[in-house]
């Protein structure tokens, strides 16, 4: 490969003080050294400079494919949408890249889109359904075996049809993300530290390892949304605002897997947040890879009830939840443009108006000093006027401050549900195929084509179908109200607290004037 020109897909920007070679899209390099691991590959612009930079941020210049990324690749440009071009981040400074399933409108989802930057098409769901036997899994034909300890349970109560409860409830804490380097210094990563509540033994897992988590639960699980992972960064990423702020998002998608009844159980998740031998890590990942219990597939380990569902009642609620998720979609994209536009505000023109009034009224009491009289009186009142610029100063610097407390949380809440309401659309897709395949053998049985026992062992699977779609809903109609209430409650009460602060501030000023 070495000697080859290759030229850059997306815009990267190297690390200073490494050996990363900045490149911008478009640009023409020419590859010097493929062997240097770790999915980088070195090579010389066309200003003679040389460096490192990712090998899937590059295509053949000649029009050739993409390559696939490695494993151990520390580059968070493996994002899986088709459209790679940056996005400012809310919250942080630095170019983002959309993660799968957490970004994009939801028309789009679903649709075939390009490669991305390691060579991954976009998960599609129905895709994948069709692919690991859907029809056969209806048909019944086909043949995985199922461990006791792979089967999920399905109940009907009182209040609804839900999955098997979380009987000894656990938390798994992030924390304490550390800067580590690799390749002798030339690669950096950042390590985040899981610590389970069950058994309080930590572990370090990096972004990509999250990665390779999340593409692993969206393949294993037709039906269940997976929350997202924070957004892909390509600058910026050692920062301490940005790597906090990552803390917290991936500690809102562990809580949201580790209160899933399903996936707080599955094998993967468990390996992933467990295992601390490297050996062990790697043999787990290779079975998971190879797991025959995904897509349609999964379906063989579920347990429903024995009554039948009635079809019509089922396409009603489905077609009620299709109708809230669009509403929901819509109304949670506006919340998020409205926390972006308020931390601008804050950090911008609110900030520079408040300080405007604190020069000005800073002005006043400068004007003021120039009387030299020995009147206690106008000496006080040139005293109060300057402390009174300065309370708008440290006002301004309130405006600044605030959005960490109340927007960004917010946003963070509101971003885990972008990501989970966008694979809604294709999770109804799935429960859809099957209504129509089992239509499909009603009428095969009525020409005479399709024993009744068959059409009856049809219909129960795709009754429980049904029974794992309806407990997903109730699933998340529960967690969204709980954690909406906890969000709203935060952000109201972080609101009081920093007009408290401006009105205590004011108080203080109007003081020094008696």
């Amino acid at each position: 490969m070495a000697g080859v020109r290759v030229q850059a897909l997306y815009d990267f920007a190297g690390e200073p003080g490494t050996a990363e070679l900045s490149i911008t899209a478009g640009e023409v390099l020419t590859v010097t050294r493929q062997n240097v691991g770790e999915g980088w590959w070195e090579g010389v612009n066309q200003a003679g400079q040389t460096g490192l930079f990712p090998a899937a941020y590059v295509e053949a210049y000649e029009g050739g494919d993409y390559w696939d990324d490695e494993w151990d690749d520390d580059s968070e440009g493996g994002g899986t949408q088709s459209s790679m071009q940056a996005n400012n981040s809310a919250y942080s400074s630095g170019q983002v890249l959309p993660k799968s399933g957490s970004i994009g409108d939801i028309s789009s989802v679903g649709k075939p889109d390009g490669k991305g930057t390691v060579g991954r098409k976009n998960f599609n769901r129905f895709t994948t359904f069709v692919k690991s036997g859907g029809e056969s899994y209806i048909l019944g034909t086909v043949k995985v075996s199922v461990r006791e300890e792979d089967k999920v349970y399905i109940f009907e109560t009182e209040s609804g049809i839900v999955w098997n409860p979380i009987t000894e409830p656990y938390m798994c804490m992030v924390a304490s993300p550390k800067k580590e380097s690799k390749l002798k210094g030339l690669k950096s990563f950042i390590a985040y530290q899981l610590t389970p509540t069950f058994n309080n033994i930590q572990v370090s897992r990096r972004y990509k390892h999250f990665d390779w988590l999340h593409e692993r639960l969206e393949e294993k699980f037709s039906l269940i949304p997976i929350p997202p992972l924070p957004d892909k960064q390509i600058s910026g990423r050692y920062e301490e605002q940005f790597i906090e702020h990552r803390r917290a998002q991936l500690q809102a998608f562990v809580n949201s897997v580790c209160r899933h009844p399903v996936l707080s159980r599955c094998e993967v998740w468990q390996h992933f947040m467990t295992c601390t031998d490297e050996k062990r890590w790697k043999a787990g990942k290779r079975k998971a890879e190879k797991d025959e219990l995904v897509g349609a597939n999964y379906f063989i380990t579920l347990q429903a009830p024995e009554r039948q569902l009635d079809i019509t009642h089922i396409e009603q609620e489905t077609e009620k939840c299709s109708k809230f998720i669009h509403g929901m979609d819509g109304a949670v994209k506006n919340l998020m443009a409205t926390a972006v536009d308020q931390t601008k505000k804050h950090q911008g023109p609110y900030k520079r108006e408040y300080q405007r009034i604190g020069h000005a009224f800073s002005a006043l009491g400068l004007a003021f000093r120039e009387d030299d009289s020995s009147d206690n009186a106008r000496r006080n009142l040139t005293e109060a006027i300057r402390v009174t610029g300065d309370t708008y100063h440290e006002i301004g610097k309130l405006f600044e401050e605030q959005p960490k407390l109340d927007w960004e949380p917010l946003g963070d809440v509101l971003h885990l549900y972008k990501g989970i309401i966008s694979s809604f659309p294709d999770i109804l897709t799935v429960h859809k195929g099957s209504l129509q395949k089992r239509r499909e053998c009603e009428k095969l049985a009525s020409d005479h084509k399709m024993e009744a026992s068959q059409l009856s062992e049809v219909a129960r699977r795709t009754d429980i179908i049904s029974y794992a779609l309806l407990a997903e809903i109730n699933h998340f109609h529960t967690e969204r109200a709980v954690d909406f209430k906890q969000a709203m409650q935060n952000y109201l009460k972080e609101q009081i607290t920093f007009y408290q602060k401006i009105v205590d501030k004011l108080q203080d000023a109007l003081r020094m004037y008696d």
